[in-house]
């Protein structure tokens, strides 16, 4: 892998869309576990220091995952993310929104967003995550990008990396 994983991350305001093209020095299974099981997504989907929590996960079509992010003053953010599109170690779709604790969408955040999410073997055994998040409105885009999206997302992905890491260092062990 090269030192630094690749990262492309580009806003699009004339398809209200944002395109993430990410690299993790790991297989695609463990990459997929990483991004389908909620006792791992617990320890890295979350910018720290906010902590994230899975209420309910029923990863299949038409499943649900509910969570929430804490931060360190103790606010919390609830999200509800509808899976859709799953094709095992391949991609997923989710139909992603801010929520009350029993995911019951809400409107005070911008408007929901709908996540494309492939997986893809790269560049000599390391996996490539490929993200589309379209949003209904630029209003919605703008103001997502706004709260910080892009640096909270990319904290979060370097998160996974730590979690791959040491993963891989357990298993060599």
């Amino acid at each position: 892998m090269t030192p630094t994983p690749l990262m492309d991350f580009t806003v699009d305001k004339s398809t209200n869309t944002i395109h993430v093209k990410r690299e993790f020095d790991a297989p695609r299974d463990l990459v997929w576990k990483a991004w389908t099981e909620s006792e791992i997504l617990d320890q890295w989907w979350a910018p720290k220091p906010y902590i994230n929590k899975t209420k309910h996960m029923d990863f299949r079509n038409g499943g649900y995952w509910l969570y929430s992010m804490t931060g360190p003053s103790g606010d919390t953010h609830w999200c509800r993310a509808d899976y859709s599109g799953i094709v095992p170690e391949v991609k997923f779709e989710v139909d992603d929104a801010f929520c009350d604790s029993e995911g019951n969408v809400n409107e005070i955040h911008p408007g929901g967003s709908h996540w494309h999410n492939a997986f893809s073997d790269f560049d000599g055994g390391t996996t490539l995550v490929t993200i589309t998040l379209t949003y209904k409105n630029l209003e919605d885009l703008e103001k997502i990008i706004e709260m910080g999206f892009k640096e909270g997302f990319t904290a979060g992905l370097e998160n996974l990396d730590q979690y791959i890491s040491t993963i891989q260092t357990a298993q060599s062990e």
